[in-house]
């Protein structure tokens, strides 16, 4: 890992109005030690990947509680992908339904997050699987 902090850029894809979970999870993971950066709600997949390039983010987290997470997510990993980023490390959080997760394992998801995740279990996961891009 690189001398800097990992930058993580928690986004907010689809409808969904509810980021309640997001920001806390923004300040958790900056007072564990990483950047963050927090866009905001009703992003399009090229808002956050455009977002993404912008920041440079090692790590792209996804909040969906709107159930629309198996057509937003695997835009946003194509379009990752297309703009030469698909070393960037994606995790989703939200409702999650245990048939979804090899379907967005396949489309380039390392992890979800559920109810019940601990600040502390997404930055453990993050600093042994994100890598700082240099």
């Amino acid at each position: 890992m690189a001398d800097r902090p990992l930058k993580v850029l928690i986004a907010k894809p689809g409808l969904d109005g509810h980021d309640r979970g997001a920001k806390v999870l923004a300040r958790g993971l900056r007072d564990e030690g990483f950047e963050v950066v927090y866009t905001g709600l009703r992003q399009t997949p090229d808002m956050v990947v455009t977002a993404a390039l912008q920041e440079d983010a090692d790590v792209v987290g996804l909040s969906i509680l709107s159930g629309a997470h198996m057509t937003l997510v695997p835009k946003v990993t194509a379009k990752l992908k297309e703009a030469g980023m698909d070393d960037v490390l994606v995790v989703v959080g939200g409702i999650i339904p245990d048939d979804d997760q090899a379907a967005l394992k396949e489309s380039g998801v390392a992890a979800t997050f559920g109810p019940g995740t601990t600040i502390a279990e997404v930055a453990e996961y993050l600093r042994a699987n994100a890598r700082a891009r240099d």
